[in-house]
Formats: C-alpha cells, sequence, structure tokens
C-alpha cells in the first residue's frame, strides 16, 4: 500500500487542510502559499500516475485514492473561493468579493461540484455492474483548463491589488471565462457518463450483465475441488 505513486496521493490529500489554512489567513504572503501549494498538489496528480506507470507499481488501493484525492482538493479550493464571495445583495458591482462577480463564481463551482456527485454516484453503479467507463480526452482537458483556472482565482486578488485596473480586469476576466469553460466541458462529460449509466438501465443490458455474472460464477465453482 505505501508504494511511491500512493505516498504521493496520501500527500495531496494532506496539503488540502494545510492550503485551507493559507487561503484563509489574511495577507498576500498566504495567498501566495496557498497558490503554490494548490499547484503541488494539482501537479502532483500527474506525477503519481507517471510514478506508477514507470515503477509498474499501479494498485487498487492508488485507483480508489487517486480520484477521492482530486475531488477533495478540487471540492476544497472551490468552496475556499466561494466563501470570499457575498452574494446577499444582487448588483452589477465588479469590485472582488461582493455582487456579480461572487455569482460569477458561485454558478461554475455549483455546476463541477454537482457533476462530481452524480460522476461518483454513477461509476459506483456502473462498477457494481461489472463496467469501466474510461477517462476520454476530453475530460482530462478539463480537469487540466479546471486546475488552471482555479489557480488563477486563487490570485485574482491578488491581481486587482497589483496589476493597472485594465491588466487586473483582464486577468480577472481570464480567470472567471476558463472556470466557466471548466464547468462547461464538466457537463459535458458528466453526461456522458450519465447516458452510460442510463443504457445499462435497459432491461436488455441488465439481462447481459446477468448472463455475464453467471458465467463469472460458473467459471469460479468449475475452479473450486469437488
Amino acid at each position: 500500500m505505501f508504494t511511491v505513486p500512493n505516498l504521493i496521493t496520501i500527500s495531496r490529500i494532506l496539503l488540502v487542510p494545510v492550503f485551507a489554512l493559507m487561503f484563509a489567513l489574511p495577507g498576500a504572503g498566504a495567498r501566495l502559499v496557498a497558490f503554490v501549494i494548490f499547484c503541488i498538489a494539482g501537479a502532483s496528480d500527474a506525477l503519481d500516475g507517471l510514478a506508477a506507470r514507470k515503477l509498474n507499481a499501479g494498485s487498487d488501493f492508488g485507483r480508489m485514492l487517486d480520484p477521492i484525492a482530486d475531488k477533495i482538493l478540487v471540492g476544497v479550493a472551490l468552496m475556499m473561493l466561494v466563501a470570499e464571495g457575498n452574494i446577499q445583495q444582487f448588483n452589477l458591482d465588479l469590485t472582488p468579493g461582493v455582487g456579480l462577480r461572487s455569482l460569477l463564481k458561485l454558478v461554475p463551482a455549483l455546476v463541477i461540484l454537482s457533476r462530481e456527485i452524480l460522476v461518483s454516484g454513477l461509476r459506483e453503479f456502473l462498477a457494481g455492474a461489472a463496467v469501466s467507463v474510461p477517462v476520454t480526452r476530453i475530460a482530462k482537458t478539463k480537469t487540466t483548463i479546471q486546475m488552471v483556472a482555479i489557480g488563477a482565482m486563487i490570485l485574482d486578488p491578488l491581481a486587482w491589488r497589483w496589476l493597472p485596473g485594465n491588466a487586473a480586469l483582464t486577468y480577472s476576466t481570464i480567470a472567471y471565462a476558463g472556470l466557466w469553460l471548466a464547468a462547461a466541458l464538466t457537463v459535458g462529460t458528466g453526461y456522458a457518463y450519465f447516458r452510460a449509466g442510463l443504457f445499462h438501465l435497459h432491461p436488455r443490458a441488465r439481462a447481459v450483465r446477468e448472463q455475464r455474472r453467471a458465467r463469472k460464477a460458473a467459471h469460479r465453482h468449475a475452479g473450486e475441488p469437488a
């Protein structure tokens, strides 16, 4: 269980509360540290997969833990970003943390988190149905855009503090656009999982699953000593 890839994945989970603490602390220094921690944790997602392939150290424990670590990191980061905002009064104020800007963070965050819950449930169902849904190129692109957009959003308050007005607005617009693009891709990939789940709810698909299970059971019994 304590292989190099699994230790990297575990370290990603352990970095999440440190990230949340630094994010919550006031000051530009703490926010920069939070950004660096988020980048390290995000990069470790690719690193543990690379280590598993290079060292031939893949395991069921790692395959189980890796998506959990990703969801914890993304979920906590989105909740921390949304917690900065104030949407008690809807207005077109573009000041960081209030009005429209808060709403523009909340909506894609809710979409992304809802998709993760949906996909987790569908994966559990499809795993019980002995069906594997491979990760598509679009899903990988979504993950990359999502991590870059969240990282950019973490630095958004500093951009408004350190950059000239037009440059800060351009940076913030790109960061928000990236988050909305990730949310749109999230809907697309979530729909693909949902369609797979609906297909395997069809009576014909259920019959195929029952036949598959019966064949596996027959093979197991055939291998048992009389």
